[in-house]
């Protein structure tokens, strides 16, 4: 019986094919528009979070207590480099490095600003970040007092390679020392704090000209995906502050808490379209058979085979729909992983809080998972108030009224 009634539900779905045809459109365009748009919002910010990892925090950051108020080279941590050592034995951790990070002013023949410059190891960075991946212009290089420096910050002093500075900053010993230093390259790292605020040099120059040891650092970094690394971390190092991420970065555990509301809204717009859809196919479609079910009813079929077949020809509209949808989404998101989209246009805006000009996208199952349950259920929901009219039906008086 029951594949008799398949059989059915099949072949009425396309009792109107153009109707059908128009609705399943209409799924496959929304679903594949919403698939896209999700892909390039968590592309977005997984590139951002990427982008800031590498180029500052990592997964873990470890400062000197009230350092990160203060910011006063006075709270540094000492013996960091038996600390990294011991750091990297830990399990889950896949990369350290130590920095020195001291705020000044920075200044050329013409303009001045305030800076952060940073005291870093270029094979450790390389390691740890891929740090030439973040080239704009020049080489990277830090011999004979070599500065890469932020590209906003570049454009803020109006330099450019090859140009010299003087940074002045005062050193462990209370006195106000200057430094000149002269730009190799200039990088972008679409991190807002960096690319607007600081310059690099080696990190043996940087102890040298602040009077530190070399075995001390402001900052140990640590790149690692375990989830129980922040509370080990925690744990052993209770004398310093060891903060995570996202409790570095409070702007993008907000963006993301936004992108996730922004995709629900868009999530439950979509399906409210496939709802409405669905209802009005499956409707219309009840009301022109509707002489046809209390002749069914009255010759003696159950109600339930006939709400089976009504649920059915729901489901297969729906399910055509994702599958058009699904295979339109897959390859949007695909182009848009591979390609990303092009907003070279508002590079100069994008870039200035902290998106890259090209836009890439992201692909995740749940995406499609999701996707695949919400359209079934709204497959199902939809036909709950017609079969109600079925339900209602008198065969005698259906039968003696005119097609």
């Amino acid at each position: 019986m029951y594949k008799l009634i398949l059989k059915m539900a099949w072949k009425n779905s396309f009792t109107r094919p153009a109707r059908t045809l128009l609705v399943i459109t209409m799924i496959a365009v929304s679903m594949s528009m919403m698939l896209a748009i999700q892909g390039l919002y968590d592309g977005m910010v997984k590139n951002m979070v990427d982008k800031n990892k590498r180029s500052d925090s990592g997964d873990v950051s470890l400062y000197a207590k009230d350092y990160r108020v203060e910011k006063d080279i006075k709270y540094i941590i000492k013996d960091a480099v038996k600390m990294k050592e011991d750091i990297e034995k830990l399990e889950g951790v896949e990369a350290v490095v130590l920095r020195v990070m001291a705020d000044g002013l920075l200044s050329t023949a013409r303009k001045s600003s305030f800076a952060s410059v940073y005291g870093i190891d270029l094979k450790a960075e390389e390691e740890f970040g891929e740090f030439s991946g973040f080239l704009k212009e020049g080489e990277i290089n830090l011999d004979k007092r070599g500065a890469v420096i932020g590209i906003e910050l570049a454009k803020t002093l109006k330099v450019g390679i090859g140009s010299k500075l003087v940074f002045s900053t005062q050193d462990t010993l209370g006195n106000i020392n200057s430094i000149a230093l002269k730009i190799k390259a200039i990088v972008q790292t679409t991190n807002i704090l960096l690319d607007s605020n600081a310059i690099f040099v080696d990190i043996a120059l940087l102890h040298k000209f602040l009077g530190t040891s070399p075995l001390d650092a402001t900052q140990i970094a640590v790149m690692g995906e375990d989830k129980n690394l922040v509370k080990l971390l925690k744990a052993k190092y209770s004398n310093l502050d060891v903060k995570s991420f996202l409790e570095l970065q409070p702007m993008i555990k907000q963006m993301q808490e936004m992108m996730v509301i922004f995709n629900s809204i868009t999530f439950f717009i979509v399906m409210s379209v496939v709802f409405i859809g669905i209802f009005g196919v499956v409707y219309v479609s009840i009301l022109d058979r509707i002489r046809e079910f209390g002749i069914v009813l009255g010759i003696g079929m159950q109600y339930k085979y006939i709400k089976a077949q009504i649920f059915l020809e729901s489901v297969i509209v729906g399910l055509l729909g994702y599958i058009s949808g699904a295979l339109l989404g897959a390859i949007l998101l695909v182009y848009l992983r591979d390609y990303g989209l092009d907003l070279s246009s508002f590079s100069d805006a994008l870039e200035m809080w902290g998106y890259e000009a090209i836009i890439t996208g992201t692909i995740k199952v749940s995406y499609f998972t999701t996707t695949f349950v919400a359209i079934l259920a709204a497959s199902v929901l939809s036909v709950l108030i017609p079969i109600r009219k079925i339900k209602k039906l008198n065969p005698i008086d259906v039968i003696k009224a005119e097609k």
